[in-house]
């Protein structure tokens, strides 16, 4: 009975489908990604050669990132995701010219998709994350390939990357200081509700979405600081919005003495493309404001710490892979993509990852079953329902990760046709055992590659400092409640 309430304590199923707010921009990378994808498409479509959007679609998916990022580093970002991109498709075009043996390309495939988790978290990229990265350079490995084609196939896949990035970076013309604002505005509001909720009397009280007031506001706090520290270049607004910041984490500390209504007030200002309300300079206070970005040391000492995720994953997709292989499925790379994208902080949250992959998987295969009739009545409908399917997977995938699958499996569903339409029958019956597979073998290796260090971080978290203005400094990354992925802000 103990080893039964302990299994159910660590992998639990209450909470995991649970629905929590929107973002408050949402609608930004749903926007970008079909704003990023809906000109080589149309292009592609109108030439004839809708066989090669594949290629299209891999830049196009660069403009799902960053997007909580000021503009300064998210230019950055995408750069690094768009070469990251390349790279892996680069890797993986390469080798389906030279070897046709399904056992080679799997195996390549998971050390591609081993290095791609290890690096994303290494470098803190934010979601999606590595699934994205791994989703194109799997897909390309299992798609027929001849070298002389490769340099064309990459082209259209900067092209398409170069076009995502003004897309990511064309907002930041009207609004300058976009992402720094809405993160200032997050941390006063989350501040409020905390000084509201600890002058109610109940410290121990539930936000909206089911969590801690306070970690709450922590959190907000601390995504604020993290973007304007990241912003760099020095101007009035930041020194403004840094200032507010810091009466953020005053309240935090002595919520009593604070105003709830004014920090609401500042918050609504500042959120607007308005001049940022003044507010006394009380750095001094906290010694946290003037602070510099913190070094990140070499990429090298980042990823040695990330040895057992890499194995682990290796070990998943290369397993999932093989086993979708042994049973005759013809798309194996779909097992490898849920293996890799199960992988978090801990066993718990990965667990949950699972839960929620198969259950927005399988709906999703049901939706694609829908939609398949549409789709079929011509190239047209084919483009316009996986643009529409981008829009509702980035709408959703906020809420909740199975949310966001339901849309994103027929979409993915729907890429494999561009080349020509095909039965839906064994598509859907493959993509149903290669998501069932592909979970329960990369379960199996995450409890077999134990990461004890990832454990000890996410222990000694839960015990750790809790005011910010108290240590004054910050206290890192935090797993992200509904989807376990280490963010540095809200999930875009």
């Amino acid at each position: 009975m103990k080893l039964v309430t302990s299994t159910r304590d660590r992998l639990p199923l209450a909470g995991v489908l649970r629905l929590g707010r929107p973002s408050d921009i949402w609608f930004k990378p749903a926007l970008s990604v079909v704003v990023a994808a809906a000109p080589p498409n149309l292009a592609l479509l109108v030439l004839g050669r809708l066989d090669l959007a594949m290629y299209t679609m891999a830049g196009s998916l660069c403009a799902l990132y960053a997007h909580n990022r000021p503009y300064a580093a998210r230019a950055r970002v995408l750069a690094w995701v768009a070469l990251g991109m390349l790279g892996g498709l680069a890797t993986a075009l390469v080798t389906a010219s030279l070897t046709g043996s399904a056992v080679v390309l799997v195996t390549v495939g998971a050390v591609l998709a081993a290095a791609q988790k290890a690096l994303c978290d290494a470098t803190r990229i934010g979601p999606p994350g590595n699934v994205v990265l791994t989703f194109i350079s799997s897909a390309a490995l299992f798609t027929p390939q001849t070298p002389d084609r490769i340099p064309g196939h990459l082209a259209l896949a900067a092209a398409a990357a170069a076009w995502a990035w003004l897309v990511g970076m064309a907002p930041g013309l009207p609004r300058p200081h976009g992402p720094e604002r809405r993160a200032a505005s997050a941390a006063l509001n989350a501040t409020a509700a905390y000084v509201e909720t600890a002058g109610a009397g109940d410290r121990a009280g539930r936000d909206s979405a089911g969590g801690d007031p306070g970690d709450t506001a922590r959190a907000a706090v601390q995504a604020a600081r993290h973007a304007l520290l990241s912003a760099r270049r020095p101007t009035e607004t930041r020194a403004a919005l840094e200032r507010l910041v810091v009466r953020a984490e005053i309240a935090l500390a002595a919520p009593a003495d604070a105003d709830p209504a004014l920090l609401r007030a500042w918050a609504r200002q500042v959120r607007r493309n308005r001049p940022v309300p003044e507010a006394d300079d009380l750095t001094g206070l906290t010694g946290v404001a003037s602070e510099p970005v913190p070094p990140h040391g070499a990429l090298w000492h980042r990823l040695r710490p990330l040895a057992p995720l890499a194995l682990r994953t290796a070990l998943g997709c290369a397993l999932a892979g093989y086993a979708s292989l042994a049973l005759g499925i013809g798309r194996p790379y779909w097992a490898l993509v849920t293996a890799a994208s199960l992988y978090q902080a801990n066993l718990t949250l990965t667990w949950g990852r699972g839960v929620q992959r198969v259950v927005g998987n399988l709906l999703g295969v049901l939706l694609f079953a829908a939609l398949v009739p549409l789709a079929h009545t011509g190239e047209v409908a084919l483009v316009l329902c996986c643009l529409a399917l981008n829009f509702g997977a980035e709408a959703l995938i906020a809420r909740n990760y199975w949310l966001g699958s339901v849309c994103v499996t027929p979409m993915a569903l729907l890429v494999t046709e561009f080349a020509g339409f095909q039965e839906p029958g064994p598509l859907i019956t493959e993509r149903v055992v290669d998501t069932v597979v592909g979970a329960l073998v990369g379960l199996v290796a995450a409890v077999a590659v134990p990461d004890r260090r990832w454990q000890r971080v996410v222990r000694t978290a839960r015990t750790g400092p809790r005011t910010l203005a108290a240590t004054g400094r910050s206290q890192g990354p935090r797993p992200d409640r509904r989807t376990g992925e280490t963010t540095e802000g809200a999930r875009p």
